[in-house]
């Protein structure tokens, strides 16, 4: 078993694949001018964000490369390039050790890998963009064994790419491969690549949303959600235990689902809306509640309709970021809407403010605060409760230089480690000191 510390971010969404950061001794306010910055570095594109454990940052990034090997800017897909994984000392931002393979991308959004790599003892799992899974050597960045989704399974390619982060249950690694004969899910040994089982079929994009594990009734359930049903597995065989049909537009699956409470699950999407659902012991998942959307525009939107962040929990309330930019509170009991506010994505002081299609921010729960890293470079500590939005303080730490949304973005979960925030846009990652 890998012993994981409180203060280490391994994986997406943390420790406990949650987005909880439940370290203590951290700042109540910026200093004057912002928070102390540690170290920064330079790097290439990407969305992933950094897993940083065991004294070290991990994460992936792609350079773009014309023929005369000068840095190509355009970020367009169909251009080759070199995917990289980069290991980096957590303290001084020195860089322990790197491993890079050419690459043509032929994906939308093409800036560099999606996910967050997963470190799990002495070996870190990587997912490219074209669906290269790689498991590294923690100590030297060897590589132990390797697979290829589209060439070793005959997946689809997703019309964004592959961007499901990989999951470690036990000794073995599950991975959303999207592959044909039974070969959607695939669990690997996750010491030697070995496959243990395989399971479902999807001649489609397979969706973006990360496998996680709940427990349902006293029996651990592993929830895949893709672009056709959100479906509960037996994580050790594979096995269907039930499945929720739901067709979503254009495989938008990004958010993990949410366990809300002892029985239900939580999904939302940007087109398609939010659901409650009940799991119990059949094998069609009832609707608690599920309302109906007009459209994507905010006037149009029921509940929480996200596009990338992950919604999070609290005291029977959700709160998440929706289609237009809005952070907004609903009640998990009904899905009744208690308040929303585009201030923490946008900066406006005012729920008036510019609407932004897709506009994101990624909240992070501390002790009774939040920590909102929005698309603009801005960490906020804010609190959030059913009465509203209370802003404590804000701070420019990154310049937004992704071009794709058609406005300067960046959209990298931030990872919370040793009272510090690691987090990169398509030119640099730095290291800030959160401490009090």
């Amino acid at each position: 078993m890998t012993i994981v510390r409180a203060d280490d971010w391994p994986q997406w969404l943390g420790p406990n694949r949650d987005g909880e950061w439940q370290e203590t001794g951290i700042l109540e306010k910026f200093p004057p001018g912002g928070p102390k910055v540690v170290w920064k570095v330079k790097t290439g594109q990407g969305y992933g964000g950094p897993a940083v454990t065991q004294g070290k940052v991990f994460f992936g990034d792609r350079i773009l490369t014309d023929k005369d090997g000068k840095q190509d800017t355009s970020i367009r897909s169909g251009t080759k390039g070199v995917e990289r994984m980069l290991c980096l000392d957590q303290k001084t931002g020195e860089q322990l050790w790197k491993h890079e393979y050419t690459i043509e991308y032929k994906i939308s959004y093409g800036a560099g890998p999606r996910c967050t790599p997963t470190v799990d003892g002495d070996r870190v799992y990587m997912l490219g963009a074209m669906g290269d899974l790689n498991c590294y050597n923690v100590a030297d960045g060897k590589v132990l064994w390797s697979k290829n989704f589209l060439k070793d399974y005959d997946a689809k390619l997703n019309i964004w790419g592959f961007a499901a982060h990989p999951l470690v249950d036990g000794d073995k690694l599950i991975c959303l491969v999207g592959g044909s004969e039974e070969r959607l899910v695939v669990a690997f040994d996750k010491k030697t690549g070995e496959e243990l089982w395989t399971s479902q079929s999807l001649m489609a994009d397979a969706g973006y949303s990360a496998p996680v594990i709940y427990d349902f009734g006293g029996r651990r359930t592993l929830v895949i959600w893709h672009s056709r049903a959100a479906i509960g597995l037996d994580p050790e065989m594979g096995k269907r235990l039930w499945s929720y049909p739901w067709q979503i537009k254009f495989g938008l699956t990004a958010p993990m689902p949410k366990k809300i409470g002892a029985d239900q699950l939580f999904l939302t999407a940007f087109y398609d809306g939010p659901v409650m659902l009940k799991i119990g012991s059949e094998s069609t998942p009832s609707e608690v509640w599920k309302p109906v959307s007009k459209g994507e525009k905010p006037g149009q939107t029921a509940g929480i309709q996200s596009i990338m962040p992950t919604p999070y929990l609290k005291d029977g309330h959700i709160y998440g970021v929706c289609s237009y930019g809005e952070l907004r509170c609903i009640s998990a009991k009904t899905g009744e809407r208690l308040w929303e506010t585009r201030k923490p994505v946008v900066g406006t002081p005012t729920e008036e403010g510019k609407e932004t299609r897709w506009g994101n921010a990624f909240l992070t729960p501390n002790g009774d605060r939040f920590f909102l890293f929005n698309e603009q470079g801005e960490l906020i500590i804010a609190k959030l409760s059913p009465k509203g939005y209370e802003e404590i303080d804000r701070a420019k730490i990154l310049a937004p230089t992704n071009k794709m949304a058609g406005r300067l973005t960046v959209w990298c979960h931030p990872a919370y480690a040793g009272k510090c925030l690691f987090v990169k846009n398509d030119e640099e990652m730095v290291c800030v000191d959160l401490a009090k």
